[in-house]
């Protein structure tokens, strides 16, 4: 008869290893071990009481995709605390991903908004305290800076600006990405802008040339004050920081 494999490590043992390889950031080899650990059922039962070794499952279902194993975890296990922050950042970064496949295109600040409220943080994972999506100022700066001197940080550079902002790396991958999509909005209506504000030049010229001055002059001030207005306004929103999501 088949014998199931025999749990050769205390279930303490075991958490230590998964916090070891979270702490890392070696998800593969945490994905790894959690599929070594044996399925007999006296030590399953054991190892499904044991925050970090759960809490070492999620992460590795939602780094899967598998967001509904993800779910079921959050959702059917009382965590601590100290875990909140962490699970609650791959709730939402599991249901913004899945809106995104579902809607074809990336998520706005309102389009996460709505998800929050159609999905919200199960009491498991949530103490009941409002949850605020805005990062302090100094968190802020903090993000700005290195923003500047890398817009597309690596994981171990999300690691460590996490470390010193206090936010996870998903929270740190979710504003550069964010920022990225602001910039590059804003640098397109800047120069649309710009061509608005060549063209109403141009005319003004060209209406100068041909009226002999004033008249002309005259009536394109309007469209020349108008498109000065409208590119003024693009600049402003290349340098604004909305960081009230994550």
């Amino acid at each position: 008869m088949f014998q199931l494999p025999i749990l050769n490590f205390s279930p303490q043992q075991v958490a230590g290893v998964c916090e070891t390889l979270e702490e890392s950031g070696d998800i593969e080899r945490l994905g790894r071990f959690l599929w070594s650990l044996p399925v007999a059922p006296a030590a399953c039962e054991a190892l499904n009481k044991n925050e970090s070794v759960l809490r070492a499952r999620a992460i590795v279902a939602f780094h899967t995709g598998n967001y509904r194993e993800l779910y079921h975890i959050l959702e059917n296990h009382k965590f601590t605390k100290e875990s909140h922050g962490k699970l609650q950042a791959l709730w939402l970064e599991a249901h913004y991903q899945e809106a995104e496949k579902l809607r074809g295109r990336p998520l706005g600040p309102v389009d996460k908004y709505r998800v929050r409220k159609k999905f919200p943080l199960p009491r498991t994972i949530w103490d009941g305290e409002q949850k605020t999506h805005c990062f302090k100022e100094r968190t802020r700066h903090l993000l700005r800076e290195w923003y500047l001197q890398d817009p597309y940080p690596n994981p171990s550079k999300k690691r460590e600006l996490a470390q010193a902002t206090g936010l996870t790396p998903t929270q740190v991958g979710n504003w550069f990405k964010n920022r990225r999509q602001r910039d590059r909005a804003a640098a397109a209506k800047n120069r649309l802008q710009q061509q608005v504000l060549a063209q109403g030049s141009g005319r003004s010229l060209q209406a100068e040339e041909e009226s002999g001055g004033e008249a002309g002059g005259a009536a394109s001030s309007p469209a020349v004050s108008l498109s000065s207005k409208a590119a003024t306004s693009a600049i402003s929103i290349t340098s604004s920081d909305s960081e009230c999501d994550i």
